[in-house]
């Protein structure tokens, strides 16, 4: 007995070694090589885009530039490589990028059959309608007698034709394989709107010549959560995406900004000291500084900022908030308490 209980806690040891080098892997490789390589998918105004200097810029890029700030307190410790294709998952196993801020919309497999884990909720989008402003509707539900372009024989299709059934309204369908092609279809006026994703349907109206006459319809037929995603097995790197991505929510709730994190640090309220890292070590338990958040904030800003940056009324084509406004605005957004 008294050998088994030796060998079984050698067998243990072994285990917690085996386990100890994988959870610090990724970020134990990224401060070796002194940047973090982010993976972008498609080209998508707003969220991701290279410009003709090669700079990129867009919502998820700042993520990225946030989760930088995170690790070495500069957000321009960083390279961007462009992943063509829905869902991009292979570079992310082998090591070619060590996160990808948007990919394929959540779904159950896409999280467990491809080794890569989504991390939380950074944009919440769905199935929506592209009008003209002179249409004169701003709800979906009063979408009747109208031809709609659409993404044949896909998801959205069906999703749209159930829409319309339900509200026993008529429309024609005006069907095309590309996205592209509905753009173009419904600027040559060959539909009077057009469904597909809401995310889509922004780049869509970014690229018309008057992105204000222009209306996204407030409802969403669909629901896709879009957020970071990170290699299977590595809790430790996971979270310190995770706690990045509510840092920046955390502050919208709290107050803090770009801009005022130095003036907060004087502060005597407890959640913002904390955010600040004045007060407690919340970034010790994830191999980080104290002031990690701070430094994220400073980066990028809070969510409003970040959303206002780059789907605000400064871009010609202002994209509400919606779904995602904080929790205490009618919003999905929240994150866990630092404490």
């Amino acid at each position: 007995m008294k050998r088994l209980l030796i060998a079984a806690a050698g067998l243990s040891c072994a285990l917690v070694l085996a386990v100890l080098p994988t959870q610090a892997q990724t970020l134990q490789t990224v401060r070796d090589r002194g940047f973090l390589i982010c993976g972008a998918s498609d080209a998508l105004p707003g969220f991701a885009r290279q410009d003709a200097d090669g700079r990129w810029s867009g919502f998820d890029v700042d993520l990225c530039r946030g989760i930088a700030a995170a690790v070495f307190g500069d957000p321009d410790k960083i390279e961007f490589r462009s992943l063509r294709g829905q869902a991009r998952f292979a570079p992310l196993q082998t090591g070619a990028v060590d996160v990808i801020t948007r990919s394929g919309p959540w779904t159950e497999r896409r999280d467990t059959l491809y080794g890569a884990t989504y991390v939380a909720t950074a944009f919440f989008d769905g199935q929506a309608f592209l009008v003209p402003q002179s249409l004169g509707v701003v709800s979906a539900f009063e979408l009747d007698n109208i031809s709609v372009c659409v993404i044949d024989g896909g998801e959205e299709l069906a999703r749209m034709q159930e829409f319309f059934f339900a509200n026993q309204a008529s429309y024609t369908e005006v069907p095309y394989e590309d996205v592209a092609d509905l753009a173009l279809a419904y600027q040559a006026g060959l539909c009077q709107a057009v469904s597909a994703s809401a995310r889509q349907l922004q780049s869509i109206r970014r690229a018309l010549p008057e992105p204000a006459a222009h209306r996204i319809l407030p409802e969403r037929i669909s629901k896709e959560l879009l957020g970071p995603v990170v290699r299977e097995g590595d809790q430790q790197w996971f979270n310190i995406v995770r706690w990045t991505l509510f840092a920046v929510i955390s502050a919208e709730e709290t107050g803090i900004t770009s801009l005022n994190t130095e003036s907060l640090s004087a502060t005597r309220t407890p959640i913002v000291r904390r955010i600040l890292g004045v007060e407690g070590d919340f970034g010790a338990p994830l191999g980080l500084r104290p002031t990690f958040m701070a430094d994220v904030i400073r980066a990028i800003g809070n969510y409003a900022e970040l959303y206002d940056r780059h789907f605000g009324p400064q871009t010609g084509a202002a994209l509400l908030r919606g779904q995602n406004a904080l929790w205490s605005n009618g919003g999905l957004l929240y994150a866990p308490p630092v404490r």
